[in-house]
């Protein structure tokens, strides 16, 4: 006979949340990987020691974790998600007659407490420590590279000219966005000589001015760059940082992220490896000043000049400090241009006036030639490439290409839901710390 089921009120119920959690869930793996005491810790002075109680700070800060998690990138559909879900509802710590947040209580908290003690920063660092204890950080091969993450912009809304911040400073309501970007420019420090040259952008976004326009995918959009440093023994993200979409930031962002890798972890990698857009003199340099090995293609421009000889076809010799043109004539070192970091080398008058090679060397009376202030460093990564080392290395930088692949896919950052650079950073530190997680979990229970 075919049943039938009938819906009946019972008067009351034995559950228990525990008992409705699989073991291999993913939130229960993680439960124990973290201890969230933290929380209250850092944000004691935010809160009055009178009044009525607020909303557990552990409680969001939990919700929070499960939406980068899950790919649950909406806020309402989190808190819709924290209501009907029984593993979210175990994992945040609320009963079946508990209520959940509002969604308009992330964003206030967002952008005052949790963003003023940089909460994020601390859940991922303590989530980096969990993964070292559990022998996660090797800290020998490590790789860099940055991905374009869009932002919450549109690309038909720009701003153009010398006296964009002016005009942002004049409009009637001033966004948060906005206000950072403006307290950027007033805390801007005077360029260092040693990154890449700074490119003022030509056109800026009055939605979200601090982010790039680029067109690296198609049509351009305003967008950020994610900066992971990766641990290529365990594939665990050591550090993270948050750049506008520029080549010249995602570099410079690598000595940030070494930098802030030996303050916490204590660790001073063997090697480095990333993609040729590394691969200026200025960072190669310092790389090898601390004694770690960079597997990073070498940016050459030296065969630029079809029409004449170049810089390849003269012999530099170290102990002379001079270079020997294609006629073993000498071109003697005149100086050094500090704004742009070469050396100037410049043949004699008399040497080019009755030189038969002249008409493929120069159209001057003499012939000029620069030499990076870090060509040395350049000519001992030149050295490396085609070694065994090098070949291998190379091969294992692309393991970084996965982790990109699986943030924007599996944990849904293909297109940012904060504005602002700081928005960027919290967004790219929590999925980071999601990841983490995620690697930590597999490794200590596998499902």
């Amino acid at each position: 006979m075919m049943g039938r089921q009938v819906a009946q009120g019972a008067l009351f119920y034995g559950f228990r949340l525990d008992d409705h959690v699989p073991a291999g869930h993913l939130l229960r793996r993680t439960d124990g990987l973290l201890d969230f005491g933290f929380v209250r810790e850092a944000l004691a002075a935010s809160y009055s020691t009178s009044g009525r109680p607020s909303i557990d700070p552990e409680l969001m800060l939990r919700m929070l974790l499960i939406g980068y998690l899950f790919g649950i990138r909406s806020e309402r559909r989190l808190c819709e998600e924290v209501h009907l879900n029984l593993a979210y509802r175990w994992f945040c710590r609320l009963d079946l007659a508990d209520r959940v947040p509002d969604h308009s209580t992330f964003s206030k908290n967002r952008h005052g407490r949790f963003r003023a003690c940089d909460l994020h920063r601390l859940l991922f660092e303590q989530v980096v420590a969990r993964c070292d204890a559990a022998g996660l950080v090797a800290g020998r091969d490590l790789a860099v590279d940055g991905s374009t993450i869009m932002a919450d912009a549109s690309r038909e809304k720009k701003l153009k000219g010398a006296d964009v911040a002016d005009e942002l400073r004049a409009g009637e309501s001033i966004s948060r966005p906005v206000v950072e970007y403006l307290a950027a420019l007033d805390a801007a420090l005077p360029p260092d000589p040693d990154e890449p040259a700074t490119v003022n952008p030509t056109s800026i976004s009055p939605t979200d001015p601090q982010a790039a326009l680029t067109c690296k995918h198609g049509p351009a959009r305003y967008a950020y760059a994610i900066n992971p440093l990766l641990d290529l023994d365990t594939d665990c993200i050591l550090d993270v940082e948050a750049t506008p979409a520029r080549f010249s930031s995602e570099v410079a962002a690598t000595r940030t992220l070494l930098s802030r890798a030996g303050t916490t972890l204590g660790i001073t990698p063997e090697s480095l490896a990333a993609d040729k857009a590394y691969g200026s003199g200025p960072l190669l340099s310092w790389l090898i000043d601390r004694k770690i090995t960079p597997y990073i293609p070498v940016i050459d421009r030296s065969r630029q000049r079809d029409a004449f000889f170049t810089r390849d076809a003269f012999h530099y010799d170290r102990e002379a400090d001079a270079y020997r043109c294609p006629a073993d004539k000498p071109l003697g070192y005149c100086g050094t241009k500090r704004a742009s970091q070469v050396r100037v080398y410049r043949s004699h008058v008399a040497d080019c006036a009755g030189c038969e090679l002249k008409p493929r060397c120069t159209v001057s009376r003499k012939r000029s030639i620069t030499r990076l202030v870090s060509e040395d460093a350049r000519d001992t990564v030149r050295a490396l490439a085609g070694t065994d080392a090098y070949v291998h290395a190379r091969r294992r930088r692309q393991r970084i290409e996965r982790v990109f692949g699986h943030l924007k896919r599996n944990l849904g950052l293909r297109t940012l839901k904060l504005r602002g650079l700081a928005g960027a950073a919290e967004e790219f530190t929590m999925a980071a710390a999601a990841y983490n997680l995620q690697l930590l979990a597999r490794q200590a229970a596998p499902a």
